[in-house]
């Protein structure tokens, strides 16, 4: 042949130009086939199928990484054809273990098996100490077990002393569908006298490897032509675009602009995120054209990095469902896959939520109840938070209605207006007041400031798990918006075509009484008169007035037809069924707290009560709150994903409304393509209450509590509401000018409270 091309070297041009000719007329064919299967599908994937569903170590989510019954549980939870992924390790004498590093100490038990045996390695280059899988044979390894390996997750599980297995083991007993196996360190093994390839070709093969990736283009290069014609599909894996790629010495960035070099060796690629949607900020930037690119060149694309209880973009307001959407489902591109640590979230996201559209139809009716409007996204209970609870398909928005002391009612989630405002850094910090009716400690009430002082104020946004979890709310929008009164906020509501009706909270009415000369029944009826409200002909929207006092709720009956609603606000197991009857009395419904649904113990459901099927057995309707998209505020057994919590309550437990900070993630729950379906898919199943405790070690099972209290006639009757007794006039302290002090006779209460407030005062200056 050398010869032949030496004498004739114009036949071997034309030779070649016509082998040339035929591969490039393959690959369009190939690709004009691609092209064809896409059009017809709604994915935009390479192939035009639904992005693949990668099982990270299992659902390590939950589940200590890479152990038995995290892989298991998969097939239960996830998408049919869901991939298991294995981080392929090497021990001392050369078995192939699925662990998730190199190095040992974070997901196992090992310092506590062998605490002296710790070691120094380069890895990539940096001295790094660890206990390293290279130091202990596969059977040094059977006293050692797995354990969680990121801190935010329950350590409960840490006990089951899951065996570290190998990967023939996963492959044998589990026989996955799709089996992916991760080398991240073939380079770092090589260098220790221990071959990846060799444990690779030596795997029997009753052991089906279907996807193969690296971080390291030497090892695909060298090994991709030896598995033969039924081998795996090799991936690689670009890291953090400033990491050094050991064997090309290039950035991974620079990689990246060369993706017809990786095509050579390689059909898809896994990149982080942030190379399909990089962050400014924690706030999305607009998307790459990575995906399209790659797609150009033949690739197709996983993502990874995808967790339930990770950092996230602000944008996706801690809802995991809405991350997955944006890379699958916005219009332009979708990736070829996911690697998750919750594949139950990814399943639903892509077979569930995927392509609903804006006119989706309703697949299970409850009531999507605001709580002070996306008070997640925006500052409770101003114009931008009622606006986009109407946006996001809320059905009632809520006022929680206080008052002026010019006798405005308003909306504002406390009558303390030092909980959701910028008052401890105004002049009208000086109007403290000391009130045991309401609050133990001094405040600064609505009462004490006038509507025109209140407009004057900035909303802020709450952030409930900042203090424990370091989570934050929009910072963006930390004091966006404007304070409403009670008129504007019914006629934003009577503007809007979607929405059914609107709730209007009533609190403290015989303290305002009593003691301000303030009545707040007489107002909001005032207000609703006013607006048009008690007029069918004028609106149709629904009015339903909240309290927790019944005598409240008496009030409203005797002077209007308004709906009422009766909230329960302690925990509770049970109810009396004669509580119920004085219930019915003047309420039209209750709303109960989530843990009186489902108790809870440690973070953990210990089980379900009966309570709302007692409430509708005589004709109450049960709203359920507060839902929360933070992964912390909901059990471990939701897995960290606010539409689990939705599900288990709607589906599960039969509730007729949630009550949210978050109105999007309950009303897209309301389109769940997945309900209409004869038999529900796994991960549209309701959670089962206390399944966690049956897979947990005894010694880990959370304490015994005392039950919750039965909620008694005692409970419901109150004596009728104080008749108004005009307020003694007086002078209220003006507010204090720049440097000006406030007057010695001010009480030691209120003057601990402005020294407190000073406090928060250096606290919020310090965090902006």
């Amino acid at each position: 042949m050398t010869t032949y091309m030496r004498h004739k070297p114009s036949m071997f041009g034309i030779q070649a130009s016509k082998f040339l000719l035929s591969a490039l007329i393959l690959i369009q064919l190939l690709a004009t086939q691609l092209l064809a299967q896409r059009s017809k599908s709604p994915w935009q994937t390479l192939t035009g199928d639904a992005p693949l569903i990668i099982a990270r170590g299992g659902f390590s989510g939950l589940l200590p990484d890479s152990s038995v019954d995290a892989y298991s549980i998969v097939s239960q939870t996830s998408v049919s054809g869901s991939v298991l992924w294995c981080d392929v390790q090497l021990t001392k004498d050369g078995v192939g273990i699925c662990f998730p590093d190199v190095k040992m100490m974070n997901a196992s038990s090992i310092q506590d098996a062998y605490p002296k045996r710790q070691n120094t390695y380069l890895v990539n280059g940096v001295p790094t100490q660890d206990w390293f899988t290279i130091d202990f044979t596969m059977k040094d390894l059977k006293t050692v077990f797995l354990i969680r390996g990121i801190l935010s997750r329950s350590d409960a599980f840490d006990n089951n002393q899951y065996a570290i297995s190998t990967v023939q083991d996963i492959a044998v007993e589990l026989k996955p569908k799709s089996f992916w196996l991760n080398v991240q360190h073939d380079a770092f093994y090589a260098q220790h006298n221990l071959s990846m390839s060799k444990f690779l070709l030596s795997i029997p093969k009753t052991v089906t490897i279907n996807y193969l990736s690296s971080p390291e283009v030497n090892f695909l290069q060298n090994i991709g032509g030896r598995f033969g014609k039924n081998g795996p599909k090799f991936v690689f894996r670009f890291l953090e675009k400033d990491d050094v790629e050991v064997s090309t010495n290039q950035t991974y960035e620079s990689l990246m602009g060369n993706l017809t070099f990786i095509k050579t060796f390689a059909s898809g690629v896994l990149v982080p995120k942030s190379y399909i949607w990089p962050l400014e900020d924690q706030y999305l930037l607009p998307p790459t054209s990575f995906v399209q690119d790659a797609h150009k060149a033949g690739l197709e694309v996983y993502a990874s990095g995808f967790a339930n209880d990770f950092d996230m973009a602000y944008n996706y307001s801690f809802d995991p469902l809405a991350e997955y959407l944006s890379f699958m489902d916005n219009g332009d591109f979708s990736v070829d896959g996911f690697l998750s640590d919750f594949p139950l979230t990814a399943s639903s996201a892509v077979d569930c939520f995927s392509h609903l559209g804006s006119n989706a139809s309703t697949q299970v009716d409850f009531l999507v109840i605001s709580k002070n409007g996306a008070s997640g996204d925006y500052p409770g209970c101003t114009d931008l938070a009622y606006s986009k609870a109407i946006k996001d398909g809320a059905d009632i928005i809520d006022c929680s209605v206080q008052m002026s002391l010019d006798g405005i009612p308003f909306c504002l989630n406390s009558v303390d207006l030092g909980e959701s405002t910028n008052i401890v850094q105004s002049p009208f910090r000086n109007r403290s007041a000391s009130v045991p009716e309401i609050a133990p400690l001094a405040g600064l009430y609505s009462f004490s400031l006038t509507w025109s002082e209140i407009q004057t104020l900035k909303p802020a946004i709450t952030n409930p798990y900042n203090r424990d979890f370091n989570l934050f709310r929009n910072p963006k929008e930390r004091s966006s918006g404007k304070l409403v009164s009670l008129s504007d906020f019914l006629n934003l509501a009577k503007n809007s075509s979607s929405l059914a009706g609107v709730l209007i909270s009533v609190e403290n009415a015989a303290y305002l009484r009593e003691k301000q000369g303030l009545d707040i029944v007489k107002a909001i009826l005032d207000t609703l008169t006013k607006s048009g409200y008690s007029n069918a002909t004028t609106t149709t929207k629904k009015v339903m007035i909240q309290s927790t006092n019944s005598s409240v709720l008496v009030d409203f009956k005797k002077q209007s037809r308004y709906e009422t609603v009766y909230q329960v606000e302690e925990t509770i197991r049970d109810i009396l069924d004669s509580a119920i009857q004085d219930i019915k009395k003047f309420a039209d419904a209750v709303v109960v707290r989530k843990p009186s649904i489902f108790p809870v113990s440690k973070s953990f459901t210990t089980g379900q009560t009966n309570l709302v099927e007692r409430l509708q057995k005589f004709q109450l309707p049960v709203y359920v709150e507060l839902f929360r998209n933070e992964f912390v505020s909901q059990p471990w057994d939701f897995l960290s994903d606010a539409t689990v919590e939705i599900n288990s309550h709607v589906t599960g437990a039969g509730i007729n409304g949630t009550i949210t900070e978050f109105p999007l993630t309950a009303a897209r729950y309301k389109k769940n393509k997945c309900l209409t379906r004869r038999e529900l898919p796994p991960y549209m199943a309701p959670v089962q209450p206390a399944g966690l405790l049956s897979i947990m070690s005894p010694t880990s099972l959370p304490p015994a509590e005392a039950p919750n209290p039965v909620f008694t006639d005692a409970d419901v009757t109150e004596p009728p509401l104080p008749p108004v007794i005009a307020r003694a006039p007086t002078t209220s302290p003006g507010p204090l000018s720049t440097g000006e002090k406030a007057p010695n006779g001010q009480t030691r209460v209120a003057l601990s409270f402005l020294l407190s407030a000073f406090a928060m005062v250096l606290v919020s200056l310090l965090l902006l």
